[in-house]
């Protein structure tokens, strides 16, 4: 068997939380491709449906949408019931879904601080365990989740204090998780993405001034294509990875070098 089949993930099940658009759409595109049956969770269900429709009719492998607020514990454990009734089980889950809040530190409030905490650490907790649990009983699977180089440096000129903790807590969670799990065959990993250029992020007002600033400190000098975290996503989804866990892949155009 040649390394592409080697990397194919036929007859394995997925959810993608954030999976609607951005990032996590690309991803669950690259699991699909590669022969995967996914979910596509997101709190905006008309988008996941969209993406669902999109995703299964271009690789004719099962793609469901399934309607999740990740802060919630009640509605993770209603997604993983879904996708087990769906699939049966449960092999690769790419936790994505994430908000950012860019103000500074003295303007920041509690209520805007725990959002960001809720949905990037807590909802990023909540859908690994219920990934882990399940993979843990039938003998296996793959966590991915997703972080970023904010949790290594700290971001300029804007001002996300809050954003970089929850990535930081992502990273320590996830590797915790890969050490108590390594003995249960469920591997935990991390991606760090760098500055990627998203539908969302190139048609935010508050970030395309930005753009010019960042081309100049990331050393490659332009962003990075979403598309540029699939095959990483793949090889960390599949076998070939079979001994990579505890691990964080950076992304980012060498900007975390200096």
């Amino acid at each position: 068997m040649g390394i592409l089949e080697k990397m194919r993930l036929d007859g394995k099940k997925a959810f993608v939380t954030g999976g609607a658009r951005g990032i996590g759409k690309c991803i669950a595109i690259a699991l699909a491709e590669a022969g995967a049956d996914v979910a596509i969770v997101d709190v905006d269900l008309e988008e996941a449906e969209k993406t669902a429709r999109e995703i299964e009719a271009a690789n004719h492998t099962k793609t469901i949408a399934v309607k999740t607020d990740i802060t919630k514990p009640q509605e993770v454990d209603d997604m993983m019931a879904r996708i087990l009734e769906e699939f049966g089980r449960l092999d690769v889950a790419f936790c994505n879904a994430g908000i950012g809040h860019g103000v500074p530190v003295e303007d920041d409030n509690l209520a805007d601080w725990d959002r960001v905490i809720q949905v990037n650490l807590n909802g990023t907790f909540l859908t690994a365990q219920a990934a882990g649990r399940q993979m843990i009983r039938q003998g296996g699977g793959s966590i991915i989740n997703t972080a970023s180089m904010s949790a290594h440096i700290t971001n300029i000129p804007q001002k996300e204090c809050s954003y970089a903790a929850s990535k930081a807590g992502v990273i320590a969670m996830s590797r915790n998780m890969a050490v108590e799990w390594a003995d249960k065959n469920v591997r935990v990993n991390t991606i760090s993405p760098g500055y990627m250029a998203t539908e969302m992020t190139l048609n935010d007002p508050g970030l395309v001034p930005l753009i010019g600033k960042w081309e100049e400190m990331i050393p490659v000098h332009r962003m990075g294509r979403p598309e540029e975290l699939q095959a990483i996503a793949v090889y960390l989804a599949g076998d070939m990875s079979s001994y990579t866990t505890g691990a964080d892949f950076r992304v980012d155009g060498a900007y975390t070098c200096f």
